[in-house]
């Protein structure tokens, strides 16, 4: 992913790219149940690298399953540098699909943060290890005690959201969000420019102006606001 994207993005928030996303037809990107573990988390961008959990099946998920080829552990060695691993957990809360020394490992290989709508174990290890979590919680029995590591790399879905390989997730204190790899382009220029408006809205708010005709902007309004961008760019 290109680094002027993921600037960009780092500056929007995931409820600005929710809104532009309606606006093209998209209205299931916000991946629920991922929480920052620590509130005031710096937000983050990256493309997502999937991990897909099943049902635990009690001959598959065995403390053996996890010296498998197919394993967390051989997930996590094919992760890039800067890459948000998204784990589809079901939802399971009481079982923790990476503890501390995986996340520790996540965290050498530059792995940018992780995201699931499942849980994490060994909680306290995990904060040390400083890698940014987006989870529902956590919770002290392994994995194995209510899930199936099958595959990454693949369709998942996350907190009911469809979520590709190469997909760009967005996370910020509202949860995480998912822009189609396909949109990230347009979605970015939209993204930036919806900010800037809404920065100048909250001006003219905090000034006293009514909301009717201002949020969303009226003809008038945006003839306000553009006269405004202008005067900036003069004023430079």
């Amino acid at each position: 992913m290109e680094q002027y994207l993921i600037e960009a993005l780092s500056n929007v928030a995931t409820a600005t790219i929710t809104t532009v996303l309606l606006k093209k037809g998209l209205r299931n990107v916000w991946l629920r149940g991922t929480k920052p573990l620590v509130s005031g988390q710096k937000g983050l961008v990256g493309p997502a690298f999937t991990l897909r959990f099943v049902p635990a099946r009690e001959d598959l998920a065995t403390p053996e399953s996890w010296s498998s080829p197919i394993s967390t552990r051989a997930a996590i060695e094919a992760m890039p540098p800067g890459c948000i691993a998204v784990v589809d957990a079901m939802g399971i809360t009481d079982a923790g699909i990476f503890g501390d020394i995986l996340c520790a490992r996540m965290k050498v290989r530059g792995v940018a943060g992780l995201v699931t709508d499942g849980v994490v174990r060994d909680l306290a290890g995990v904060l040390c290890t400083g890698l940014p979590v987006w989870c529902r919680g956590a919770a002290a029995p392994p994995s194995v005690a209510g899930l199936t590591f099958v595959n990454w790399q693949e369709p998942i879905g996350c907190g009911g959201v469809a979520v590709f390989p190469e997909d760009v997730i967005v996370v910020d204190d509202d949860g995480a969000v998912v822009i189609p790899g396909a949109l990230v382009n347009e979605v970015v220029e939209a993204a930036v420019e919806q900010e800037k408006l809404e920065a100048w809205i909250i001006g003219e708010v905090q000034a006293g102006a009514a909301l009717p005709g201002l949020y969303p902007a009226n003809a008038e309004n945006k003839a306000r606001y553009e006269a405004f961008r202008r005067d900036q760019k003069s004023a430079k």
